[in-house]
């Protein structure tokens, strides 16, 4: 029986031993909340370790929620300690906070006893929420603590243009401002379009007959060939010409016979058929040059031969031997490329500055390191709404054939603006109504100014009126600085 118990009590022994192995962190752990729980048995009245009393605690991101303990608030964050010594500048406290309109001189807090040597503070208020403002420090309903307002801040700017402000040394290095003085300079911009070469249309040659006929023998026989003035071109057989030749052969000899003829009427109908006929054969286009070798030789001729009336290259060919023509047909199209023409588009907001007989220059791909030299000659009065440009078009001389229609460049229209007032972009805040800059004035003072702007170019604005050269103007940090002086100004019109 004995030995039996000591059996169990060997087993139980190693139970417990096991079970204590197994937990031993765990009761550990409840061993020391335990303790913790008893340690945060506090009242109202529980004082830190630095002497300060504690009224109660409370939720960071919801002030009105209100604990006796230290702990965790239902966000998971800290609970916050009250301290009796700041309760009247808080708004969860139950004082009175000054609010726009409200008479703080009856209030004796910190503003009032302000030490010798130390800046004197008017009012406290809430930077999220200008309009709150306490006579004393403390925490706004945000949460964030209560900024000062003192006195020589205000008593500074009384005299300077609304919305000027100022800002320490410290603080200026802490959020990033730069400054930089206003420059007059002599600007100059560079307009570049792509550009496509055409022949110049004033310099075309299209060749039509102005008889029936059939041609003969063709000289120009492909396009692309270049001719000169004066250079045939065909031969035209045509019965219509034919007959106002013999009728003009005949005229000729009517007026040898009867040129001396003692009837006047005879003498001068004689010759008035010989000037009709002469006439009809120039209004065909037979040369003076051909008429008088008529004359000469006293022969009809059977072909007669047409000649090109300007220098140039053929575009177009429609002359082939033994083809039976009319006036309506276009034979050959003639092009002068001497000088050529560049269309190109620039966009709306760039036609103000370009004008016709503006200098141009005109760089190709293939020609490399050559610029050539032209002039603006036309601005279309139109705009394509698709792509908002305007066509301009561009002249320049083409002496040795290198520019040839159909090819592309790149179009360069150097625009002058003169001496101009220029600052940065990034110093200019835009609000699209109105740009506004800041002036760097003497002891840290910002004053906000209106400005108009004109053209904008790479890195540069130029500023039509705010601005004179010399001033000194913020670059960088200007966005918070304007934060500061749109706070400046709501709480002065609260005042009001």
């Amino acid at each position: 029986m004995i030995r039996k118990f000591a059996t169990y009590f060997a087993l139980i022994l190693a139970v417990l031993i096991v079970f204590g192995v197994l937990f031993r962190g765990r009761i550990g752990t409840w061993l020391q909340d335990d303790k913790a729980m008893a340690s945060r048995t506090v009242d109202k009245s529980a004082s830190t370790p630095s002497g300060r009393k504690v009224l109660y605690w409370y939720d960071a991101m919801n002030p009105k929620n209100h604990y006796d303990k230290p702990g965790k608030a239902p966000d998971g964050m800290d609970l916050v300690p009250k301290y009796a010594d700041e309760s009247s500048a808080s708004p969860s406290s139950g004082d009175k906070a000054a609010m726009p309109g409200m008479d703080m001189s009856k209030d004796q807090d910190t503003a009032k006893s302000t030490p010798p040597g130390e800046r004197k503070v008017l009012y406290y208020y809430d930077a999220m929420n200008p309009t709150f403002q306490s006579p004393k420090p403390g925490t706004a309903t945000d949460g964030m603590p209560l900024v000062p307002r003192y006195a020589d801040e205000e008593e500074a700017t009384a005299n300077m243009p609304a919305g000027t402000v100022k800002i320490t040394e410290g603080k200026q290095q802490l959020i990033g401002v730069q400054t930089a003085t206003v420059q007059r300079e002599r600007l100059f911009r560079t307009i570049r379009a792509v550009g496509q070469l055409t022949a110049d249309e004033t310099k075309l040659a299209h060749i039509h007959l102005k008889v029936t006929g059939w041609i003969d023998k063709v000289y120009v026989d492909y396009i692309g060939q270049l001719v000169k003035k004066g250079q045939p071109l065909f031969t035209l057989y045509s019965p219509d010409l034919v007959s106002t030749e013999q009728e003009y052969l005949i005229a000729r000899r009517g007026k040898q016979y009867l040129g001396n003829s003692s009837f006047p009427e005879a003498s001068q109908g004689a010759d008035s058929l010989l000037q009709s006929a002469r006439e009809r054969l120039r209004l065909w286009d037979i040369s003076d040059d051909q008429i008088k070798k008529l004359d000469e030789t006293g022969e009809v001729t059977r072909t007669l031969t047409f000649y090109s009336p300007i220098d140039g290259f053929v575009l177009d060919r429609k002359a082939f031997p033994q083809t039976n023509v009319t006036p309506d047909m276009e034979l050959y199209t003639l092009a002068d490329l001497s000088t050529i023409w560049a269309t190109a588009q620039i966009y709306e907001y760039e036609v103000p500055y370009v004008h016709v007989g503006q200098q141009a220059q005109m760089e190709v791909s293939y020609v490399t390191g050559k610029t050539y030299s032209g002039r603006l000659t036309y601005i279309s009065p139109t705009l394509d709404p698709q792509t908002r440009t305007v066509q301009v078009r561009l002249e320049f001389a083409n002496p040795k054939f290198e520019l040839k229609p159909q090819m592309f460049s790149e179009v360069l229209l150097k625009i002058d603006y003169g001496s101009q007032i220029v600052v940065p972009p990034d110093a200019i805040l835009d609000s699209g109504e109105k740009q506004t800059i800041f002036v760097a004035l003497p002891n840290g003072f910002f004053e906000p100014r209106e400005i108009k702007i004109g053209a904008k170019l790479e890195d540069k604005v130029i500023v039509v009126s705010g601005l004179k050269a010399g001033e000194s103007i913020v670059t960088s940090g200007n966005f918070l600085i304007d934060s500061e002086s749109r706070l400046k100004s709501a709480m002065a019109g609260m005042k009001h």
